[in-house]
């Protein structure tokens, strides 16, 4: 277990970071798949092969749910495919609104007066898929983005572990990820 209540049995990094050293202190499997060995972040990333290796990693581990949190690379079809409706992403907005990396900034630069955090089954779409659930942030007026990324990701923290939990427990049940979605924002 990795601080949540939830049974994490492999961590999966695309860059270095914290994430895989708090997956080792849990001794939970910890995996750097490094976008740099497929081209890095530029435009000879080789994203079918990252994908393929992903995939592989994800299906020989027995994964039943992935819970992407941080992850920067977009991932094709064949990632989808591997794991049909069993991978959740969380995100900084309420979706469809200001989808993609920079939707702190997005929303500031919009002028909305709220924004928050939505976690979706992910599909091969960016940031599209099923809606489980979101929460709402106000945007105050003195605003930069790391404040208010900052409150979105005190909401994000208690919300996706609750809905990944949820869809666990529905998976064990045999129904499906978005048989928990919630009816309202809350």
């Amino acid at each position: 277990m990795i601080g949540v209540g939830l049974d994490v049995s492999l961590v999966v990094a695309d860059r270095p970071c914290a994430g895989l050293d708090v997956a080792a202190r849990a001794h939970v499997q910890a995996v750097l798949l490094d976008r740099r060995d497929y081209g890095g972040f530029t435009d000879a990333f080789e994203r079918e092969a990252y994908s393929g290796a992903l995939s592989r990693l994800l299906t020989d581990a027995d994964v039943d749910l992935v819970a992407m949190a941080g992850f920067g690379t977009v991932v094709t079809a064949t990632v989808h495919a591997a794991l049909p409706g069993r991978i959740l992403n969380t995100h900084p907005s309420l979706l469809p609104a200001f989808p993609g990396w920079h939707a702190v900034a997005a929303a500031l630069d919009a002028g909305v007066t709220e924004t928050g955090c939505t976690v979706h089954v992910a599909t091969a779409a960016l940031d599209d898929g099923p809606v489980l659930a979101r929460r709402r942030v106000p945007v105050h007026d003195d605003d930069n983005e790391r404040a208010l990324h900052e409150r979105i990701k005190v909401v994000e923290r208690e919300l996706y572990p609750r809905v990944v939990g949820r869809v666990m427990a529905a998976l064990a049940r045999g129904e499906e990820p978005t048989s928990v979605a919630e009816t309202e924002d809350g």
